[in-house]
């Protein structure tokens, strides 16, 4: 049979194995315990970067891209169809006013302007010759007016004659009648001259403004294309810097093609690019932060282009020393525009302890050995500066650096 256990055995056992269970526990807990305060609670001071806080500005700031540009180019187009006949400069090259850039090959334009010449010649003869015409017209007329009005008295006195001698027997009634209609006829032939003489008058006169107003348009053509052939000497009006050049060499070229591009480069603007998620927060006359290497320039937002292309708005940049010696043509820079500016607040340098939430913890050095976890709360920021709403005081150490390995942890030890 088998023999009942006492129950005090049972409850030794019971607690044998619960103290057990508890001992292995606690040695767990004590050893993550160890590990967490022992081995990872000192960080070595030439890993860290402090930062002290103080009062002054914070800049709210939008990031973005830019790239310098000439505050001035020109670019030079040919006014007439050509050939590229000689190139003078390279890229690059700096040139003064009136020196000559590219010279092209005019000579079918120069046959284009004897053309023109010989239709306004044509034109100036052809007003000539109705001139002439209309001048003989008015003469011819004019003699033949006469011619009328002398068989017209001529037939008045033969009227008269004729009445005089029918009163004394020597003609008849039919006489009288006859010599009245050569009158009447002679009268009317004479008011059909006048009216031919006047239509003729206006005819000639219509063709002649046509042909004047013609002549007008070739001369203004002739005039405008030699200007044109003036303008084909491709010349600088203004000192700069050659940044693009047509070189090759018999190329055609059309009228309005681009030449070359001259460049001032004394001053220069900033081209900014940004995404189209900032669109209702970027506004004309925004101050502006332009970095270039650790130094920055100050300038304003002065335009913003209306389209967007690839979910990217563009906007134009004024800088307020536009002829910084650190600016070059083309280089691409950073560019922050200030959206929002507080005075008088605590402010720290920004870093990566620094993710962009709201509340966060930071780290506290106390009196230079230790490090103590602190809960902030953040406002604006920038590259630069973040604000401190709560949590720290101005002239208070604090590790920027990452410590998120570190964030269950209240304090660090800090080793030289």
């Amino acid at each position: 049979m088998d023999k009942e256990i006492s129950k005090n055995l049972v409850k030794q056992k019971q607690y044998k194995r619960w103290t057990t269970v508890a001992l292995i526990a606690g040695g767990l807990g004590i050893a993550v315990y160890f590990l967490n305060n022992t081995l990872q609670s000192s960080i070595n001071a030439n890993k860290i970067r402090v930062a002290t806080t103080e009062i002054g500005s914070v800049e709210n700031t939008l990031t973005a891209t830019g790239e310098v540009i000439p505050a001035f180019e020109q670019i030079i187009t040919t006014p007439i169809k050509a050939s590229v006949k000689q190139v003078y400069f390279t890229v690059g090259a700096k040139i003064q006013k009136g020196q000559p850039i590219v010279e092209l090959d005019k000579s079918l334009t120069m046959i284009e302007l004897e053309k023109l010449k010989d239709q306004l010649a044509l034109k100036q003869n052809s007003i000539e010759k109705l001139k002439m015409d209309l001048n003989k017209k008015i003469f011819d007329s004019d003699i033949n007016d006469k011619v009328k009005q002398l068989n017209i008295n001529r037939l008045k006195a033969e009227l008269e004659d004729t009445k005089r001698l029918q009163k004394v027997g020597g003609r008849t009634q039919e006489d009288i009648t006859k010599a009245e209609n050569a009158l009447r006829i002679a009268e009317l032939e004479k008011s059909q001259l006048e009216n031919e003489l006047s239509y003729n008058k206006k005819s000639v006169g219509a063709n002649l403004k046509d042909y004047t107003l013609q002549a007008s348009i070739e001369e203004k053509n002739l005039k405008e294309l030699s200007h044109k052939i003036k303008m084909a000497d491709i010349v600088a009006d203004r000192a700069g810097v050659l940044t693009w050049v047509n070189d090759k060499i018999g190329t055609a070229v059309n009228e309005g093609e681009m030449l070359a591009k001259l460049a001032d480069l004394g001053s220069f603007r900033v081209e900014g690019s940004c995404s189209d998620v900032y669109a209702e927060q970027l506004k004309v006359g925004l101050p502006v932060i332009v970095r270039i290497n650790d130094q920055a320039l100050r300038g304003m937002v002065v335009q913003i282009k209306p389209s967007v292309s690839n979910g990217v708005i563009q906007f134009a940049i004024s800088l307020d020393d536009n002829r910084s010696t650190l600016l070059r043509p083309n280089m691409k820079v950073e560019v922050y525009v200030i959206t929002q500016k507080v005075d008088n607040v605590v402010r720290i340098s920004n870093g990566p302890a620094f993710n962009g939430k709201r509340k966060l913890p930071v780290f506290v050095l106390e009196n230079g050995k230790t490090a103590r976890r602190r809960e902030i709360e953040t406002g604006l920021s920038n590259f630069d500066f973040v604000e401190i709403k709560q949590g720290l005081k101005p002239g208070e150490k604090v590790i920027i650096t990452d410590m998120s390995q570190y964030k269950h942890l209240d304090q660090i030890q800090i080793e030289p």
